[in-house]
């Protein structure tokens, strides 16, 4: 199934298909994912699997730190 990105007005992206967004929990902790019909694959949450690896529960040192990580 084919999906459709559409800007609206004010700059927000609306993306019309059926796109399927799930929830997972590992050792408890919450790990978002979207499944990409179009390669048959889950895609993952970096900063989630980041603060689940590096045991954060601040989501700002969670960002930071992949940044640290992208820029090295």
């Amino acid at each position: 199934m084919d999906s459709k990105i559409q800007n609206d007005s004010i700059g927000n992206i609306q993306i019309m298909s059926n796109i399927k967004i799930s929830i997972r929990f590992f050792d408890d902790r919450e790990v978002r994912a979207v499944w990409d019909e179009q390669n048959s694959k889950w895609c993952f949450s970096v900063l989630d699997i980041v603060a689940l690896l590096t045991d954060q529960d601040d989501y700002t040192k969670t960002r930071n730190y992949w940044k640290y990580l992208k820029a090295k």
